[in-house]
């Protein structure tokens, strides 16, 4: 079973930043597509970022364009999420994924991805 391993979370005023990191010891997932995803409490899981697997092409979530950045770095095997101007409505457990589909763009869906960590939780107080 393929485990991805989030990292970087935790507790941040507003306005702060955070950075989030993705890896998956044991398994490259170079050649796929990746995304992070969110969800607050009684709420659904969000889509928040996605890149394609050459790190070309990338997708913000409305709410976080223009604040947020997903990169990857594939010759380190890892994916990260920097999170600048932090909100309140930003706090959520966050989860990294692994895409469906080798080669392939960045995926908006929560069904086009395949393999998903355990998450990282994010708080961000007023």
């Amino acid at each position: 079973q393929v485990q991805l391993a989030e990292s970087g979370g935790g507790l941040v005023q507003t306005g702060g930043s955070l950075r989030l990191s993705c890896a998956a010891p044991g398994r490259t997932f170079s050649n796929y597509p990746m995304g992070w995803f969110r969800q607050a409490p009684g709420k659904e899981r969000e889509f928040v970022a996605g890149i394609s697997w050459s790190g070309g092409s990338t997708a913000y979530a409305d709410s976080v364009k223009g604040r947020f950045t997903i990169s990857r770095n594939n010759a380190k095997n890892t994916v990260s999420l920097q999170m600048n101007s932090l909100k309140p409505e930003d706090t959520a457990v966050y989860y990294c994924a692994s895409g469906r589909t080798p080669w392939g763009d960045y995926a908006l869906m929560s069904d086009d991805y395949v393999y998903w960590g355990q998450g990282t939780q994010v708080t961000v107080s007023s």
